[in-house]
């Protein structure tokens, strides 16, 4: 968090943590030179399960943009501690993020991981890459047709915010992985039960499904 309090605590910032009573636990974070954060083993491991992100940008009129990016868990990959790159999937062809990075490249990011209430905060310099401008890169994460860009990231802070107010949320597939003991112990009693059923009636056992 060392970069991400020197970047995002403006003056009228800890102005306000003064009043509200945290400023003081929150400038032990502030010592120490401005240099970027580096992404650790954590930051990666997280973020090689996620499939989507939040990103904010800011316009030439001073209006912020935050835009949803999802693709395959994992699309965002770290190329280095530094430099995170997504492939950017064609869309509503507005391009107000792309056209937003142009005229200022600092945007932020936020990972949610609703299952564990766990979320990221990145600061980073975006750069939007074509085809011809990184094509080792785009053959390495670009494997969806419909990709136009590359978005490459070069992250100068990073912040892992608390779990407080994150309502739980999970997928098909990890609702699906959740509630597989249950179906499979579902499936124990119906069987249970027929064969039960068919000892008081005299008549065969039905197999069990599955079996052979």
């Amino acid at each position: 968090m060392g970069n991400f309090s020197k970047l995002a605590f403006t003056p009228s910032v800890k102005a306000v943590q003064e009043r509200m009573g945290s400023r003081r636990a929150y400038a032990r974070f502030e010592p120490g030179p401005l240099a970027p954060d580096s992404l650790g083993e954590t930051e990666s491991e997280f973020l090689a399960e996620q499939d989507h992100f939040y990103i904010a940008s800011v316009g030439s009129t001073g209006w912020p943009y935050v835009q949803h990016r999802g693709g395959a868990k994992g699309f965002v990959q770290v190329l280095d501690e530094h430099t995170l790159a997504f492939a950017d999937l064609r869309g509503n062809r507005q391009y107000i993020s792309l056209g937003n990075i142009e005229t200022d490249e600092r945007v932020a990011l936020i990972f949610v991981d609703y299952p564990t209430r766990t979320r990221l905060k990145i600061l980073a310099r975006a750069k939007v890459l074509g085809r011809n401008e990184a094509t080792p890169l785009f053959e390495r994460i670009a494997t969806d047709p419909k990709v136009e860009h590359i978005v490459q990231l070069q992250v100068e802070a990073i912040d892992w915010n608390c779990q407080q107010h994150i309502t739980p949320r999970f997928t098909e597939e990890q609702i699906a992985e959740l509630v597989r003991p249950l179906r499979a112990e579902v499936e124990r009693l119906e069987h249970e039960n027929a064969r039960l059923r068919s000892e008081v009636e005299g008549r065969p056992a039905p197999p069990r499904a599955g079996s052979h």
